[in-house]
């Protein structure tokens, strides 16, 4: 029999509502919660029957009793929770972007090598059975080569300059929120690594970028284009071009279906698979399988990092460093 493993959140945000929600859904409830302000992890708990409230959150990074630990919080304060979970034998599934550049990611990814930890981005793309179900047809050559991606992700914001998306003391911009998402789905059906890399951006006052569009290009001449902005509502939409067929998927960072349109005929099918509003819970089950079986295939966290290393080319050509970053 499997062991069951206990969870701890740190965070109360959006995203760990979602998680206990998920884990509620498995019939699991959260083991502990943490966050800075200790009456929000309060009403965390009550609102979720979570067994242990931290008074100090950083209790959960020594507490024997927690598996692995979920990480909701900024991006800017990801490393320095990573290696206190790493360091104290925790796995830990960290909300995107993992990490601000490929140099934290790296000393992450080698402390829990070290440790032999699963080390793994909350990228719901890598989780979701549509991109399992189509990863299998094009690996198979069902619809040719894969030439060309477009891609879309845009929101609209409140032009304020102190909220987090456009804050540089919290990591803003519109390429570790929002671009992580095109860059990875971009990345998954391309063969290998882009090796060439154009791009043009928009800043907003802060500093932070705002608007961007990326053209990315590998060794098989595979293309993608990517605009992104965080002040202007696009729709997320992925055209993927092949040589036999394109593929349309609407809302991808979670999609459940998508529109295959034949290229010489026309026809269109629809593909389906899972559900949406299952997302965090393919994540979770998948995190859970790589820590049991020992297994983290699924996970990607190669991809992740191929990911991440776009990222980090793209602010360092933009010449867009956070305070106190180290590159």
């Amino acid at each position: 029999m499997e062991r069951t493993l206990r969870w701890a959140v740190l965070g109360t945000g959006v995203i760990a509502n979602e998680m206990a929600a998920a884990l509620a859904v498995m019939g699991r409830r959260l083991y502990g919660v943490g966050n800075r302000t200790q009456s929000k992890a309060v009403a965390f708990a009550e609102k979720y029957g979570v067994e242990t409230v931290y008074p100090d959150y950083r209790q959960m990074f020594t507490d024997p009793a927690v598996d692995v630990i979920y990480l909701t919080t900024p991006h800017n304060t990801h490393m320095e929770f990573l290696r206190q979970a790493l360091e104290n034998g925790k796995h830990v599934l960290c909300e995107k972007s993992i990490t601000l550049n490929s140099r934290e990611l790296e000393e992450a990814a080698r402390l829990a090598q070290q440790k032999g930890l699963v080390l793994a981005e909350a990228m719901t793309i890598w989780h979701m059975p549509l991109y399992q179900e189509l990863w299998r047809r094009a690996a198979a050559g069902e619809w040719g080569k894969v030439q060309l991606m477009q891609l879309n992700f845009g929101s609209y914001k409140d032009y304020d300059m102190t909220n987090r998306f456009f804050n540089m003391d919290l990591a803003g911009g519109a390429l570790l929120d929002i671009g992580v998402y095109a860059l990875s789905l971009a990345r998954s059906f391309l063969a290998s690594q882009p090796d060439q890399v154009l791009s043009q951006v928009k800043y907003a006052p802060t500093g932070a970028d705002e608007q961007a569009g990326i053209l990315l290009m590998n060794r098989e001449s595979q293309m993608a284009a990517i605009t992104l902005s965080l002040h202007s509502k696009q729709p997320k939409r992925a055209v993927i071009s092949c040589e036999k067929a394109y593929i349309q998927i609407d809302e991808y960072p979670r999609a459940d279906k998508a529109l295959v349109v034949d290229a010489a005929t026309g026809e269109t099918i629809t593909i389906t698979a899972g559900q949406t509003a299952r997302a965090l819970e393919y994540e979770l089950r998948d995190m859970e399988q790589a820590i049991l079986t020992g297994d983290a295939g699924r996970m990607r966290l190669g991809w992740t990092r191929d990911v991440m290393d776009l990222m980090t080319r793209l602010r360092k050509e933009w010449g867009m460093q956070y305070p106190g970053e180290v590159w």
